[in-house]
């Protein structure tokens, strides 16, 4: 499998991430394991998690992933196989959250704790946070990748006038940059990330891991009426917002490019993505073994420039 470099960093990793915030909430701790084990096996060893997952269901108060991960690493002994990144920032309590220096400090520690490491690959800032100057928090991340507790920082959900700031900040102050961004990005979700983000990331050499790469399952062609938003506690939660004229024009494409390639739409949704210039890896979730055979499998589909027109404009 052929390793895209994040950023300006010397990590190196796989065409996709496999995300982690159903780890806990819709997976159990077993499935979770028989989950990652098969994802190494196949050689994806890029895995994102972060502190808050899951504290939207009842009775959980964040955490629940990072110690599910935790407890996988310890348990295999293939900590040094792994490419880890979790967040920091959503609220875990209304005294922890942000991104003031001292909970930076604070929430690593938690997190490092959670995950049963000494380090942390790739720690991002989950989200802006207006309050607290973007000096100050980049001196925060500095410290820690002096004390070796992490290695490269990102940012997610920034937009790009923030982001361009924290760019110029480490450089004109010698402090750790953003080497990667976590954008919502997908075949319907594209003109956020595309209008702005997307050039800038690209000039300044910013890795890009987007999120909802299969827009929380629609793209897999799962949902496909109000009728089928009960298949998931995603679906009523997520999905209806894809509903619509435009969200069937492109499951209507993505069915005609699986057709074509002898594949799941799902694939090519995702096929899509990591055949788009600058675009790192996708993070895409799976909650059985059968849906992670075909996340790994898109890794290996490679679209045609008519695949990639059409989808294209499908979803203009």
């Amino acid at each position: 499998m052929q390793l895209r470099k994040l950023g300006r960093s010397d990590l190196t990793v796989p065409p996709l991430c496999f995300g982690t915030n159903v780890l806990g909430w819709t997976v159990d701790e077993k499935t979770s394991f028989a989950l990652l084990d098969a994802l190494l096996e196949a050689g994806l060893n890029f895995i994102d998690t972060a502190d808050v997952y899951s504290r939207w269901v009842p009775g959980h108060g964040g955490g629940e992933s990072e110690t599910i991960i935790g407890n996988w690493m310890k348990a295999r002994g293939n900590r040094a196989r792994i490419i880890l990144a979790t967040k920091v920032g959503m609220e875990m309590a209304e005294d922890r959250k942000g991104l003031k220096p001292a909970y930076i400090r604070q929430a690593c520690e938690d997190s490092l704790r959670r995950l049963q490491t000494d380090r942390i690959d790739l720690y991002q800032s989950h989200a802006d946070d207006a309050d607290t100057p973007q000096e100050d928090v980049l001196e925060a991340y500095d410290r820690l990748i002096e004390a070796g507790k992490i290695r490269v920082i990102g940012a997610s959900n920034f937009s790009a006038a923030r982001l361009s700031e924290a760019l110029e900040l480490s450089a004109a102050h010698g402090l750790p940059r953003y080497e990667s961004l976590q954008p919502e990005y997908n075949l319907y979700t594209r003109s956020g990330y595309e209008a702005e983000l997307e050039p800038l990331c690209r000039a300044n050499e910013v890795g890009v891991i987007s999120f909802y790469g299969l827009a929380a399952g629609f793209l897999t062609g799962k949902y496909r009426s109000e009728r089928d938003l009960g298949k998931s506690p995603r679906g009523a939660r997520s999905i209806a917002r894809y509903l619509n004229e435009r969200g069937f024009r492109i499951l209507e494409a993505l069915d005609t490019v699986a057709e074509d390639n002898d594949v799941a739409p799902g694939q090519v949704a995702l096929a899509w993505l990591m055949a788009r210039p600058g675009l790192t890896a996708p993070i895409a979730s799976a909650t059985s073994l059968a849906q992670l055979n075909e996340l790994i499998a898109a890794t290996r589909l490679m679209l045609s420039a008519s695949d990639i027109a059409k989808l294209d404009a499908a979803s203009a």
